[in-house]
């Protein structure tokens, strides 16, 4: 049987650091526009959903993916979680793929890595990195992460702390022990008897930074995209040849501090 697999892009005004970032400008885009763009040339994928909330701050990002004939939903504000099952359930989708709003030179190709990695081995859940004390070896930025509805549902029902809902898939690897099978495939089983697997790069270029959380992030995303002309194709590996070439982006936001799992909105009650 053929799975419907369902990309969601959760993305809100209300960011913590960059208010409004998702509608911000590059090379002649809202953001959230070069997301989902992007991510559509992931063969692996049946549709795409933007999923915003229902908070009026949110209300420019439906009109917009209304105007350019984004498909979306709206949700929770602070339970992510919730805001992805209700989603996922709505489209009767078999695998959920989560993306974030804030990573404009997100890979294709990287996402059909993660979706057939989960479907050739009928795993849980699979990613391209997870948070420390696992080493990341993909750029921040690039981040992919899969699961079966049935897992997603299980999340949904039983997640309770804040950083759980918030954060949409920790319950599945929290505490989980993995195992090389090669320099690119770690896999192990969670805690929770989720069967999980991550993906690694064979050269680590985990500390390099490709996500908009900052004004300095939003520069040198800006910078990126302006190096290519126009062009909104390139791959990943064309942004690592630029960024080699041209040390001086990487200095662009190189002080930022990225945020972790622990970092949750003190403006949510859960």
């Amino acid at each position: 049987m053929t799975k419907k697999i369902v990309a969601i892009i959760q993305g809100r005004m209300s960011s913590s650091r960059l208010p409004g970032k998702i509608l911000a400008d590059i090379a002649g885009q809202p953001m959230l526009s070069r997301v989902c763009l992007r991510a559509s040339r992931a063969q692996t994928l049946n549709q795409i959903i933007f999923a915003t909330t229902t908070d009026a701050s949110d209300d420019p990002v439906a009109e917009y993916c209304d105007f350019s004939g984004i498909p979306y939903t709206r949700g929770s504000l602070y339970d992510v979680l919730d805001r992805y099952y209700q989603t996922a359930l709505q489209a009767k989708a078999d695998v959920v793929v989560r993306i974030t709003a804030d990573c404009p030179v997100i890979d294709p190709e990287l996402i059909n890595d993660v979706v057939n990695t989960l479907l050739e081995d009928e795993y849980d859940f699979v990613c391209n990195r997870l948070p420390p004390p696992t080493q990341r070896t993909y750029p921040i930025g690039l981040d992919v992460e899969a699961c079966t509805f049935k897992a997603l549902r299980k999340a949904w029902k039983e997640a309770k702390e804040p950083q759980q809902r918030e954060h949409v898939m920790p319950y599945f690897y929290e505490g989980a022990q993995l195992s090389d099978v090669s320099r690119q495939l770690s896999v192990g089983e969670a805690p929770r008897g989720f069967k999980i697997a991550l993906l690694n790069h064979a050269t680590n270029f985990g500390d390099y930074r490709w996500t908009v959380d900052t004004p300095e992030d939003l520069e040198f995303m800006r910078a990126v995209y302006k190096s290519f002309d126009g062009r909104d194709d390139f791959t990943w590996k064309e942004v690592l040849d630029l960024v080699h070439d041209n040390p001086e982006l990487a200095k662009i936001n190189a002080n930022v501090q990225h945020k972790t799992l622990k970092d949750i909105d003190k403006r949510a009650s859960y």
